[in-house]
């Protein structure tokens, strides 16, 4: 499992101090970000010397419990499954404790010119299963 912790800034919220839905998306995204980091490759060597993207191909969010102005999150992030060219991660959004969000997170590796899933490159599979 790999996690990162953000603090929520006033632009993240609503008008009532609450963590406007889509922004879920946005700390998620950051926790796969830098858990794709922490394995030593970025999504911009992938793409200038592999000629590959990692997209989102599909995502089911569970909204359980708040997030409101100035709290602490942590996001984790766990891949779940792999495919030869996808995989799928589990991402818990927590404060203090609680789950206040679960994304499950289908990606898929593509060529960046033409857009269609590609495999998965050998040395990012062992990155993965090394977690």
């Amino acid at each position: 499992m790999h996690s990162c912790n953000y603090r929520i800034y006033y632009e993240d919220t609503d008008a009532g101090g609450i963590v406007y839905h889509a922004n879920y998306l946005k700390f998620a995204e950051r926790g796969r970000t830098e858990m794709i980091r922490d394995f030593g490759v970025s999504n911009s060597e992938l793409k200038d010397y592999h000629n590959i993207l990692i997209v989102v191909r599909h995502i089911d969010i569970n909204y359980n419990v708040p997030v409101k102005l100035e709290d602490m999150i942590t996001v984790e992030s766990t891949v779940s499954e792999m495919g030869k060219t996808s995989f799928t991660m589990v991402q818990k959004i927590n404060r203090e404790g609680l789950t206040c969000a679960t994304l499950i997170v289908k990606l898929v590796c593509i060529d960046s010119d033409s857009g269609r899933a590609v495999r998965m490159p050998q040395f990012l599979k062992e990155k993965i299963n090394e977690q």
